[in-house]
């Protein structure tokens, strides 16, 4: 009994301890989040320093409090349009007198580049100086770079301009070995989703699809970089096709930089342009601390600007990922509601998901538009699940190089007799009250009527698909059908064909909104509301520490395992979603 009391007040004490240690971590942590929201000011010959290798989301984002409080970093961080207003704010702010491009890699996808270029091109318009430099550059990080009037390289650095590959990941051979058997239903023979689990390598009309959207994508990069470093299209393809940039000094030969230059030579560069001498100190200002300085952040507005980001799921999600169809059905119908909106902007940045949810959320805005304009944005991607729910808008506009289209849906129900029989040793047997009742099941094969009944779902839903684009765009059924398929299609292909109206940005898409509506003067309401950081601390905690220590476990390996979890949320219900491993290099 003596030993027993010492342990039980042993633990007892030391879980007092742990409690007032974690609670005092706690207020450790909202007093960081706390201060963090001080306002921030702008001293004079402010030069703003963009690191190109930031992720930025599309809404604004106040997460990873623990992360933020741990490696001394701000928990908020600016969302996609707000640094593309930061940046137009920099060009008529007296205080800044230029910007300094940290370029070593790009964290954005290829339609939020086109969004940041654009805004360092209109802020060059001021007059004011640009300076990108790295040590070493990711080929998208110069995609980038190239909009400054002057780039850099190290002289012992590196830079890559080797051209666009895509590489998929195929899994036949995989599950065969386990005795896994993908039972897939789709259509459009373009819908490449099912691809990796049912072939070995590309069939031929995904080869199609793959090169001719990675050509438009390739072609754009080299026009923007053409006509920022005037070197012609051709000459830039041939340096890449000849593999002609492989040291600095090649860069520097080919006109893709201005010079080779160590970091402190740069900083002479800057400081010569602010007319600093000796010893005086640049004055460089972060993005986020200049988000700070300049509040953006609107509660009430005549524009609702709804951010979709991510895949489409049904249901509804404790965290702000995702989109999943009961919150943002109930966003909608919020905004729909609200007579102080005069529109909506609806921004979607999302590879698609269940198509069932995809419906709920093309429904209310369908309802939406019968009393207000709707708008759509497209960022990196609006495809398959992200077109459905585009598809109704008055407008639609997207980037040259957004990824869209992809109207197809397809269906996978693992068949994993064979692994758990073979494998694992394990059997399985049971009742049922009527035929179908166990349909679907993992435990066996299914039957060809099953089969049957599932096509039949499939193509049913193809068909609903297809003609939300038809009455969506005004298009002949039989050409939304010639363009359907499951094709993918960049922004300019899109526009050619009449699945988006307009190329452009999101500024472009809310200037529309407010013309449509009237509007002389706007402001815009943001949604879904960014959630109070303090009530998400402890929410998060548990979810931030789990991610990184699977990540830190896996290392290399986190990509596979992603990709596992993403199969897994494939399997089930219908989909209308995107490849899931296509990465673009």
């Amino acid at each position: 009994m003596r030993s027993f009391l010492k342990f039980f007040l042993a633990s007892f004490v030391a879980l007092i301890v742990f409690s007032i240690v974690a609670f005092l971590f706690m207020l450790m942590i909202i007093a960081r989040v706390a201060a963090s929201g001080d306002k921030v000011t702008v001293g004079p010959n402010a030069v703003l320093v963009i690191d190109l290798s930031e992720s930025f989301n599309e809404q604004r984002k106040v997460e990873n409090a623990v992360v933020a409080y741990l490696s001394d970093k701000s928990a908020e961080k600016p969302g996609l349009f707000d640094v593309v207003r930061l940046i137009n704010k920099a060009a008529k702010d007296d205080k800044v007198k230029g910007i300094y491009l940290k370029a070593e890699s790009n964290g954005n996808g290829y339609a939020a580049s086109e969004e940041l270029r654009r805004a360092i091109s209109e802020f060059r318009q001021s007059k004011k100086f640009v300076v990108a430099y790295a040590e070493q550059m990711s080929q998208n990080a110069y995609y980038l770079a190239s909009a400054a009037d002057k780039v850099y390289l190290h002289p012992k650095g590196m830079i890559d301009f080797s051209g666009f590959s895509i590489t998929m990941m195929y899994l036949k051979g995989t599950l065969e070995k386990l005795e896994i058997q993908p039972q897939i239903f789709y259509n459009g023979k373009f819908k490449s989703a099912t691809e990796p689990l049912r072939e070995t390598k590309m069939t031929e009309a995904n080869r199609i699809q793959t090169t001719a959207f990675l050509g438009e994508l390739y072609g754009e990069f080299l026009q923007k970089i053409s006509a920022s470093r005037k070197i012609d299209t051709a000459t830039l393809h041939g340096y890449a096709n000849q593999g002609l940039i492989q040291e600095p000094a090649d860069a520097e030969k080919y006109k893709l930089v201005d010079a080779l230059k160590y970091n402190d030579h740069v900083m002479d560069d800057i400081k010569r342009q602010l007319n600093l001498k000796g010893d005086e100190k640049v004055n460089f200002v972060s993005l986020n601390s200049y988000d700070k300085a300049n509040n953006l952040y609107e509660m009430n507005g005549n524009i609702a600007l709804i951010y979709a980001e991510g895949d489409i799921t049904g249901g509804h999600n404790e965290e702000p990922t995702g989109i999943a169809s009961e919150d943002y059905i109930k966003i909608i119908r919020e905004v729909r509601q609200d007579k102080d909106i005069k529109a909506i902007v609806f921004r979607v940045n999302s590879p698609g998901g269940s198509a069932l949810a995809s419906e709920g959320i093309w429904r209310e805005l369908s309802l939406a538009r019968k009393s207000k304009p709707v708008i759509v944005s497209m960022g990196d991607y609006a495809a398959s699940g992200g077109y459905y729910i585009s598809c109704m808008a008055d407008s639609i506009f997207a980037e040259p190089n957004t990824l869209t289209g992809s109207i197809g849906v397809f269906a996978v129900l693992p068949n994993m007799q064979g692994f758990f029989n073979n494998k694992l040793g394990i059997t399985f047997d049971g009742v049922k009250t009527a035929e179908y009742a166990d349909l679907g099941s993992a435990s066996r094969p299914l039957t060809e009527k099953e089969k049957q009944i599932i096509q039949r779902s499939v193509d049913t839903i193809y068909a609903t698909f297809k003609h939300r684009v038809t009455d969506g765009r005004k298009l002949d059924a039989s050409v939304v059908d010639s363009i359907a398929q499951g094709r993918v299609w960049t922004g300019i292909q899109a526009h050619k064909m009449g699945l988006v109206d307009r190329l452009g940005g999101i500024k472009d898409a809310i200037a529309c909104a407010a013309r449509m509506a009237n509007l002389p003067e706007h402001k815009l309401a943001t949604y879904p509301k960014v959630k109070d950081p303090y009530a998400r601390i402890m929410k998060s905690l548990g979810s931030e520490m789990r991610s990184r220590m699977i990540q830190e476990e896996l290392g290399e390996q986190y990509s596979l395992y992603k990709t596992i979890r993403e199969l897994k949320q494939m399997t089930g219900g219908i989909q209308a979603k995107l490849p899931y491993n296509m990465v673009i290099e």
